[in-house]
C-alpha cells in the first residue's frame, strides 16, 4: 500500500502536480518557521515573455521615476490574495493593455526564500496594445520589437537571457508545460525528489514520519538562509540523513510549483529534482547509507515511472532555478 501511494505521488509530481503540504521533514534550528505573508516577510514577482510568430518581443516602457523611459518585459510584484496567474494577468493588462494566458513556467529566480521571481512564457488573448496616449503610472506604452533589435535603453540586461530562454523553449521544449497548481501552503518550502541512479535503476529518498512520502524541507527567512539561497534548505535535509562529504549533490531544477494566495495562504512549495552520487569513481550499485530512522531509499520498480524519471534526469527536463 505504501509503495502504491509513493508511485502515485511521484507520478503526480513528474506531471507537474502533487499533494498539498501537510508537514515538513526539516526546518531551520530554533523557533518553528512563521507563516509567510506578502508585503511582510516575502516578495514574489511575476514576469511575462511574449514572442510573436514574427519573432518579436513585447516590451513596456517604464513610467517609474528611477527608470522612466527605459524598456523592460511586463513584470511586477504580486499582491495579497492573488494567485500567481492572476498576478501575471493583472500586470500584463496594466502595463501592456493586453489580456493573456501563461503557456508555461520558464524559470524561477531567487535571492533567498524571501524574494522569488516567476518567469512565464505567455501569449496574448485579447485587449488593445497600450499606446503613449494611455500613459499612466504603470507604464508609458507597450510595443513589439524584433528579438534581434531590442530598443535602448533597457531597464536591466537580465531580460536578454530570459528572452533567449523563451526562444529556445519555442524551438525545442526541454521540459513539459508547467503551470502553478493552486494548493494552500503556509511556508516557503520544497518537496524533494532526491534520486540515486545505478545501471538504469533509480532509488528515491522517502520520508517515514507518518505515511511514507516525498520529503519536504522548509526554507528559513533568517539572514543565513537568505544569503545561502533556497539550496540551503535542501542541503540541511540531506545532512540530516546522509553523510555528504563523500557525495556529490546536484540540484537539477523544478518539476512543479504550488501556491494558492487566497485565504492568507501566501506560501509556496517548489517540487525540486535532486541527484545524489558518490564522489569516488567506480560503480556503486547501492545508494548511500541512511542515518537515522526518518528516511529510506525506495527502489522505483514500475517501468513507466522509472522511464519517466530517467528521461527527466538525463535530459535535465526541468525548469531552471537561478540565483
Amino acid at each position: 500500500m505504501a509503495s502504491e501511494g509513493l508511485t502515485g505521488a511521484l507520478a503526480a509530481v513528474l506531471a507537474g502536480q502533487g499533494p498539498s503540504v501537510q508537514s515538513c521533514d526539516s526546518a531551520p534550528a530554533g523557533e518553528p518557521p512563521v507563516p509567510v505573508r506578502l508585503r511582510k516577510n516575502v516578495c514574489y514577482v511575476v514576469l511575462a515573455v511574449f514572442l510573436s510568430e514574427q519573432d518579436e518581443v513585447l516590451l513596456i516602457q517604464e513610467a517609474k521615476r528611477e527608470c522612466r523611459g527605459s524598456w523592460y518585459l511586463p513584470a511586477g510584484r504580486m499582491e495579497p490574495g492573488e494567485t500567481i496567474v492572476e498576478a501575471l494577468q493583472r500586470e500584463v493588462k496594466e502595463e501592456a493593455g493586453l489580456h493573456c494566458e501563461p503557456e508555461t513556467l520558464l524559470s524561477v529566480e531567487e535571492r533567498g526564500p524571501s524574494w522569488v521571481r516567476f518567469v512565464f512564457l505567455a501569449r496574448p488573448t485579447g485587449g488593445i496594445l497600450k499606446t503613449s496616449k494611455e500613459a499612466d503610472a504603470e507604464s508609458l506604452q507597450a510595443a513589439w520589437y524584433p528579438r534581434s533589435s531590442l530598443p535602448t535603453p533597457l531597464r536591466a540586461h537580465d531580460i536578454l537571457h530570459l528572452v533567449e530562454l523563451a526562444a529556445q523553449y519555442r524551438q525545442q521544449a526541454r521540459h513539459p508545460l508547467i503551470l502553478p497548481q493552486e494548493l494552500p501552503c503556509d511556508l516557503v518550502c520544497q518537496r524533494l525528489v532526491v534520486t540515486f541512479t545505478s545501471t538504469q535503476t533509480v532509488w528515491v529518498l522517502v520520508g517515514t514520519v507518518g505515511m511514507p512520502h516525498l520529503p519536504v524541507t522548509a526554507c528559513g527567512l533568517d539572514p543565513v538562509e537568505q544569503r545561502g539561497g533556497m539550496k540551503m534548505a535542501i542541503l540541511r535535509l540531506l545532512q540530516e540523513c546522509l553523510t555528504l562529504h563523500h557525495l556529490v549533490v546536484e540540484i537539477k531544477g523544478l518539476l512543479g510549483l504550488q501556491h494558492l494566495g487566497r485565504d492568507h495562504s501566501d506560501g509556496i512549495c517548489l517540487n525540486v529534482l535532486v541527484t545524489v552520487a558518490f564522489r569516488s569513481p567506480g560503480i556503486q550499485d547501492e545508494p548511500p547509507k541512511i542515518r537515522g530512522e526518518n528516511f529510506f531509499w525506495w527502489k522505483v520498480t514500475e517501468e513507466d515511472l522509472q522511464s519517466q524519471l530517467l528521461k527527466r534526469l538525463q535530459g535535465s527536463s526541468v525548469v531552471p532555478v537561478n540565483r
